[in-house]
């Protein structure tokens, strides 16, 4: 899979899926608009769903790269977000290359699981 190729789940290796599910999991049972899920440089994921409050606003990706810096990751492997939006945007692609580099991939599936595009943070 190239930068900005759209692809088919079946193409994804299984800890790509893994995400893409956890992602999707999180959205549904929180119901919330996104869900999103990154794995740190142990093959460790954590996942989120967006955050809404009157005085704090955070998309489903920028509030999994939170929670892996604030349980010490220090660097990402992946990450993908569950989205009814066509790619993910600058800033969380922003957030992604923070902690995991230019380079780390970001999977972005619709709401039925099935990725759309796969980018790199850079």
């Amino acid at each position: 899979m190239t930068e900005n190729s759209a692809t088919g789940n079946s193409a994804l290796d299984p800890e790509d899926r893994k995400i893409v599910t956890l992602a999707r999991s999180a959205r549904a049972r929180n119901g919330v608009p996104e869900g999103a899920a990154v794995r740190d440089e142990t093959g460790r994921t954590y996942v989120a769903g967006s955050v809404e409050l009157p005085s704090l606003r955070l998309s489903a990706l920028r509030t999994a790269v939170a929670m892996a810096v604030a349980s010490g990751a220090k660097s990402l492997e992946a990450a993908a977000v569950v989205t009814e939006a066509e790619t993910a945007t600058p800033e969380d692609l922003a957030a992604v290359r923070d902690l995991g580099g230019a380079g780390t991939p970001v999977l972005v599936a619709g709401p039925d699981g099935s990725v759309r595009v796969r980018i790199a943070a850079g």
